[in-house]
């Protein structure tokens, strides 16, 4: 491939929305421009990889130890999926520069779960088992949803995808804000809510505030980045973190398949993963979609739909692969159509960089050590920001639909169910069991009666013609 710019042309499906790209799809730039463009990709994801498994492992109370393997494994597991994501391999992949990493949809039903196994007496290994099994068995819920898109798309309207979302986002605000008064092994301490834990996450809060709002542009791809940093800073400035726990780690961490047993299975909440993974497929489909326009690739036709359906696979594949190398499930990242119209490069190649460089950074377990003693405090000042963006963001793909009275008795219905088994827990007193576990989550609830109501509640000629008219005019 050519190693000179290029403008690429417009394609089938993105015409009047092409975007200048120096680099096409298939473009081969420089070994110094492939690592100068993998490095701002890493800086927009990397907190967001190693966010979900430290804030999962300091809620479970795991050691240094376990919780900077995770967090490393996290780091390969994300290159791996990133690879396969760029390179295709036969139908798995998408073939674009499409970036993975830990999702933070599944974080509520993991800690759930996690803490469940724990609560009944189980080990930190039992616990981990058991999340790393229903995660493996539910990828393959997405892996069959990659056959079926365009029947799922008639199902999972926007409207049903933005009150998931949303509840999602407002599930997680609890863990931000709890982190932030001092995280869960401080409640029903003196040190729950002190001054000096509201003042640390107000440091970072207000950093990455100013950051974001800054005019210049890698202070305000770097604002996660930087306030963490700040942060951790202060923190260590006020002995709230002690390096003496890294003394004890390995110089490499070698990727071991079930390394914490092999996989456990629990049906109660084998029925929410499935649905997150559901949520995710729909997710993953429109950071495919926004990633083929940003490089100039078709947005409808065969070519699209085997581009989104090998998209989808690779998700539920690289999950799997997650769950046997003791990660979390994994998605499409979509902060990075913003680097890609940023630098106008869009070579799936630079894809291979940022997977060795990832690789490379969860290789040495120092790095997932450094992060595993993040205070919660200073965590919780950058997560309020992240969940509360990702309720945004279902609030924001709400507005997309006409919202009707048709929208408004779904949307009701499903907030009100949705968030009242969780600010109430006790109405699901007389439930069984294994129904009181399936919807005493918010996203359980909620997503289930957006999701029934969509296919029960019949529109109007009129309604039906305006959604139709509406998906064509967002494809």
């Amino acid at each position: 491939m050519s190693d000179t710019s290029v403008q690429t042309p417009p394609q089938n499906g993105a015409a009047g929305s092409a975007v200048e790209i120096i680099y096409g799809l298939n473009d081969r730039p420089s070994f110094l421009q492939s690592l100068f463009a993998a490095l701002q990709h890493l800086l927009a994801i990397f907190v967001s990889i190693i966010t979900p498994p430290t804030i999962i492992c300091g809620v479970l109370g795991l050691p240094i130890q376990m919780t900077s393997y995770i967090i490393s494994m996290a780091l390969v597991v994300s290159g791996i999926a990133t690879f396969i994501q760029a390179k295709k391999f036969g139908p798995v992949g998408s073939g674009l520069l499409s970036i993975q990493g830990t999702s933070f949809t599944f974080l509520g039903t993991i800690i759930a779960i996690g803490m469940a196994v724990k609560g009944d007496g189980g080990s930190n290994e039992a616990a981990l088992a058991t999340i790393f099994g229903i995660c493996f068995f539910g990828s393959f819920i997405e892996m069959v949803f990659s056959r079926f898109l365009k029947f799922l798309q008639k199902i999972i309207t926007p409207l049903v995808s933005g009150i998931i979302v949303t509840m999602i986002g407002l599930s997680l605000v609890k863990v931000g804000f709890t982190d932030i008064a001092g995280g869960s092994a401080a409640v029903g301490t003196d040190a729950f809510g002190s001054w000096q834990n509201l003042g640390l996450a107000a440091i970072v809060l207000v950093t990455i505030i100013i950051l974001n709002r800054s005019k210049n542009q890698w202070l305000r791809m770097g604002a996660i980045v930087i306030g963490l940093a700040v942060g951790y800073v202060v923190a260590a400035f006020m002995g709230r973190i002690d390096f003496t726990k890294l003394d004890g780690l390995s110089l490499v961490n070698v990727p071991i398949p079930f390394k914490y047993g092999f996989f456990k299975f629990r049906f109660d909440y084998f029925i929410p993963m499935a649905l997150l993974y559901l949520i995710t497929t729909v997710e993953s489909i429109g950071d495919l979609t926004a990633t083929s326009l940003v490089s100039n690739q078709p947005i409808e036709g065969k070519q699209y739909i085997k581009t989104i359906s090998g998209g989808v696979l690779g998700d539920g594949v690289n999950s799997a692969i997650a769950a046997l190398f003791n990660s979390f499930p994994n998605t499409t990242f979509s902060q990075n159509n913003g680097i890609i119209q940023l630098t106008g490069v869009a070579s799936r190649y630079i894809g291979y960089f940022i997977a060795a460089l990832l690789v490379i950074f969860g290789a040495f377990p120092i790095i997932g050590g450094i992060f595993s003693l993040i205070p919660s405090p200073v965590l919780g000042g950058a997560t309020i920001i992240m969940f509360g963006t990702v309720a945004a963001s279902g609030i924001k793909l709400i507005g997309t639909n006409v919202i009707n009275r048709r929208g408004i008795l779904i949307m009701a219905i499903s907030f009100g169910l949705g968030l009242g088994v969780i600010l109430v827990p006790d109405a699901l007193g007389h439930f069984p069991p294994l129904a009181k576990t399936i919807f005493g989550s918010a996203i359980t609830t909620g997503g289930l009666s957006a999701i029934f109501l969509n296919i029960i509640l019949p529109r109007s000629y009129k309604e039906q013609k305006v959604h139709d008219d509406l998906r064509t005019d967002m494809t």
